[in-house]
C-alpha cells in the first residue's frame, strides 16, 4: 500500500497538469468559431482521450483564428 502511496505523491504534478491543460483546450474549443483541420467534436474527443498529448495537439495545430 505505501508503494502506491509513494506513486501518487509523484504523479499528482502530472496529473494536476493534465486536469489544466484538458480544461484550457476545452474552454479555448468552446470559445473559438473556427477550428482547423478537424470539426469541434473530433477535437474535444482528441483532448479528452489522448492525455497529455490531446490537448497539446489541438492548441498547436487546430486553434482557428479568433
Amino acid at each position: 500500500m505505501q508503494e502506491i502511496s509513494d506513486l501518487l505523491l509523484m504523479l499528482w504534478p502530472l496529473l494536476v497538469f493534465q486536469l489544466l491543460l484538458a480544461a484550457w483546450a476545452i474552454i479555448d474549443l468552446i470559445r473559438r468559431k473556427t477550428v482547423k483541420a478537424l470539426p469541434k467534436w473530433a477535437w474535444a474527443l482528441i483532448v479528452l482521450l489522448v492525455n497529455i498529448f490531446g490537448p497539446i495537439i489541438y492548441l498547436v495545430f487546430g486553434r482557428g483564428e479568433e
